[in-house]
């Protein structure tokens, strides 16, 4: 890993690293690091990434490792003691603020109204927060799990993690904004997620509770997903990310569509939004 100093501070992933190894999860081994000069000697994991192996055939076996590895995750890094920022409310928020920004404003040149704004924040915050806290690797997805031997998962790009809702590493590997899957499928990944956890105490909420939980996590998530994408397209000539768009925004249609309490963003979506970017294609 070649981090200058000037722009990138290592010991974020040199600490998570180690917290994230001392309970077995597979994380690159650091054998040297000079902090300095922003220098480190890392395990290579290879480059074949779940996105690029993971296919209808092989997808519970590879899911099945993902979900073990965050398993492990949630459930052995004890949140009082891991030392990790916590995605609280400030942080959701100006997560949220991206997709009015870069997606709505920058890129569409609308404005969403501030009273349907602070109408879906206050729903989505609320949902997370009322969450079990643990740790969030925070970009869990296909493309940050390295294929290794024996279908087993390595993990990287995890020095952002925080303390934060147990659905979030759950929404963002199986409404993945780089590849996704029938609805039954997710739908019974879910289940026997929401189980493992039930069976061990981290979650006390009925399923019902706990998919609503997930729907409006991935919500969070994937508006603050196209307002990145967006950014990096108008600011950093970044335009590769505008393919995933489409994906990312049919997740926000369904969700947005499936609660009575979003209705008027589901709305404000339909009417506005979604016409202008489909105009703009």
């Amino acid at each position: 890993m070649d981090a200058p100093p000037a722009q990138e501070n290592t010991e974020p992933f040199i600490r998570i690293a180690g917290l994230f190894s001392s309970v077995k999860l597979p994380v690159p081994h650091i054998f040297a690091a000079d902090t300095e000069q922003g220098f480190l000697m890392l395990e290579d994991f290879g480059s074949q990434c779940l996105l690029d192996q993971i296919h209808t055939d092989n997808a519970d076996i590879l899911y099945q490792a993902a979900l073990d590895n965050l398993f492990t995750l949630q459930s052995h890094i004890p949140v009082k003691e891991c030392r990790l920022n916590h995605y609280d409310q400030p942080l959701l928020v100006r997560e949220l603020a991206i997709f009015n920004e870069w997606f709505a404003a920058k890129l569409l040149k609308i404005a969403i109204p501030a009273t349907l704004t602070d109408e879906l924040n206050t729903i989505l915050v609320q949902s997370a927060l009322q969450q079990p806290q643990v740790c969030v690797h925070r970009d869990y997805h296909s493309r940050n799990l390295m294929v290794l031997n024996d279908n087993q998962l390595g993990i990287i790009d995890f020095q952002d993690a925080v303390v934060g809702p147990i659905t979030y590493d759950l929404v963002s590997l199986l409404r993945d904004c780089y590849l996704s899957w029938p609805q039954h499928r997710v739908d019974d990944w879910v289940e026997a997620y929401f189980q493992r956890l039930s069976a061990d105490k981290l979650v006390t909420a009925d399923l019902q509770q706990f998919r609503r939980w997930f729907d409006l996590m991935g919500l969070q998530r994937h508006l603050k997903a196209v307002g990145i994408f967006a950014r990096l397209h108008l600011r950093d000539n970044k335009s590769a990310y505008l393919k995933d768009i489409p994906r990312t925004l049919s997740y926000i249609e369904a969700i947005s569509a499936l609660y009575p309490e979003l209705a008027n963003f589901s709305e404000f979506l339909q009417q506005q939004l979604l016409p202008l970017y489909r105009e703009s294609q």
